[in-house]
């Protein structure tokens, strides 16, 4: 009962979002074509629900032909104009609603992650793959700028550690799985967007949330 109405959820809000942003989406999808050459959608391969592969959609941030990396860190040159705007506000990922739709993705869920990265993980942190991916939850909050706060050498030197912290809050979520707590993260991430948190330069004060681990703040 707790998959099915955290799955109804996922369609409501994903097909009411679809209806209200749409005319937000054919801004933002000018502005790109006009910004800069290539296509308006960027696509590539993620691992999802029991490890099924599904393309993920999302507007193009980067120039033509450039692949982002698990974590993009602030100043990448590869950014353009209209994609570092769009990435501070997140409006980069509006087209993830369709895989919600799709039931590919869920309005919240571990973080969607390229295939190379899960190769390594144990027994335990498999169990993210439990759950399909979301396009928010404790671990999108709590790097919710990350672009904007981790320089190139942190990637360098520390992205092992940061996904690790990661895999542990989306460890966490899957837990506490389930419509209602679904609803508290959606409302936070909301709240987050509104202030500002993702268009600061600093890392963001998260607000509490039962069942949430003390990385989460």
């Amino acid at each position: 009962m707790r998959s099915f109405l955290k799955r109804v959820l996922d369609i409501v809000v994903a097909a009411a979002g679809m209806v209200v942003f749409a005319p937000v989406m054919g801004v933002i999808a000018a502005a790109i074509a006009l910004g800069s050459p290539g296509p308006v959608l960027f696509r590539q391969e993620r691992v999802g629900r029991h490890g099924r592969i599904f393309r993920m959609y999302k507007f193009r941030t980067m120039v033509t032909g450039a692949e982002g990396c698990g974590i993009t860190s602030a100043g990448d040159p590869r950014i353009t104009c209209v994609g570092a705007f769009l990435r501070s506000w997140k409006l980069d990922e509006l087209p993830n609603l369709l895989n919600v739709l799709r039931g590919e993705m869920s309005l919240v869920g571990p973080r969607p992650e390229l295939p190379c990265y899960l190769c390594g993980l144990s027994d335990r942190q498999r169990r993210i793959l439990e759950l399909r991916p979301g396009i928010t939850g404790l671990a999108q909050l709590r790097y919710i700028n990350e672009s904007l706060v981790i320089t190139p050498e942190q990637v360098d030197r520390d992205y092992e550690w940061i996904l690790a912290q990661k895999i542990n809050l989306d460890l966490a979520y899957v837990e506490c799985a389930g419509a209602l707590y679904d609803l508290r993260l959606i409302l936070a991430t909301l709240w987050m967007l509104l202030r500002g948190d993702s268009a600061r330069a600093r890392l963001p004060h998260v607000p509490k949330l039962a069942g949430s681990p003390r990385t989460a703040n």
